[in-house]
């Protein structure tokens, strides 16, 4: 039933008004919730030091190990085969040193083909005369 003759269907319109009321609603609730953070930080000179950085070696043991299980303890062979020899050998090198204030870093330089025994021998030297820095000496192998 169309008790509107001859009109036609008006179009229907958005309301602009309450649009923009709307809108300005959530403009200002985002306004409000963003939390604003400056980031500051310190302007801070620091100071300089033209003093030469200080080169401190520790001091260091050396022991080298052939391919027949032959040691060396700086460059002087000593005739040894077990371990507690070997910690005796390596106390008699820091004693000859006169640095006996200071743990000293075994660096064990093995041989490639030595055998694992001969190498962990000096490790257990080095655990039974007390001395916990040891480390590694190896040579690059120029390949990149």
């Amino acid at each position: 039933m169309n008790f509107r003759k001859g009109q036609g269907r008006e179009d229907p319109e958005i309301n602009l008004i309450a649009f923009i009321d709307v809108l300005l609603v959530i403009l200002i609730f985002l306004m409000v919730s963003t939390s604003y953070s400056k980031f500051t930080a310190l302007q801070i000179t620091l100071p300089t030091a033209d003093a030469e950085k200080a080169m401190d070696r520790p001091f260091e043991i050396n022991v080298g190990v052939d391919t027949q299980g032959r040691y060396s303890i700086n460059n002087t062979r000593i005739a040894v085969q077990n371990p507690e020899a070997l910690a005796a050998e390596l106390t008699a090198a820091v004693a000859a040193s006169g640095k006996t204030n200071t743990d000293p870093v075994i660096i064990i330089a093995a041989d490639a083909t030595a055998t694992h025994q001969t190498v962990i021998n000096v490790l257990e030297a080095a655990r039974i005369a007390g001395y916990p820095k040891v480390t590694f000496a190896a040579q690059t192998s120029g390949k990149k």
